[in-house]
């Protein structure tokens, strides 16, 4: 299996009324230097202003990103390049996360590389040190800024931490 962070920004809570802004993902190895970053142009007229300014951008801004068939066709094409066995989509919120990538790429695409499951990073790690208050956060090295990769890429560390730490077994 091929382990994909994703972080998802958006401009509401839920995808079809609201738009997705901007998402990263990163690809779970000791590297973590494969990654993917979309900016995509709104598809609903509402959105909620402080929603938005959590991505650091304008609505004008968004207006000028890209066509969201084209960045989602793209991503299914770099999760087939990069996730050299079948790939598993994992997030900090995989329950808010899942829902917009998930519906973005059957809505654009008509399919979803990652099947119809996804994985929560937090949920594990509270699994793995028996105590349900317990909160993953403090393992990631890279600063969380809100921009999609970042976030991943420091919650992939998160992971690669429990890995090494606490026995996880990830395959790369």
């Amino acid at each position: 299996m091929a382990y994909i962070m994703v972080d998802v920004e958006t401009d509401g809570p839920i995808p079809g009324d609201f738009s997705m802004i901007s998402f990263g993902a990163v690809l779970v190895d000791e590297q973590l230097d494969k990654t993917f970053y979309g900016q995509l142009k709104p598809i609903s007229e509402q959105y909620i202003p402080e929603a938005l300014a959590v991505s650091g951008f304008s609505r004008q801004e968004t207006l000028a990103f890209d066509d969201p068939q084209t960045v989602m066709t793209n991503f299914a094409a770099w999760i087939k390049i990069t996730a050299k066995d079948r790939p598993v989509f994992i997030s900090d919120n995989n329950g808010f996360d899942w829902m917009f990538i998930c519906w973005y790429f059957h809505h654009f695409t008509k399919a979803n590389p990652f099947g119809f499951s996804s994985q929560n990073l937090g949920s594990l790690y509270k699994g793995l040190v028996k105590d349900t208050f317990q909160n993953f956060k403090h393992l990631r090295k890279t600063k969380h800024t809100h921009h999609p990769v970042d976030d991943a890429k420091g919650n992939a560390e998160a992971l690669l931490t429990l890995k090494k730490e606490h026995g996880l077994k990830i395959k790369f």
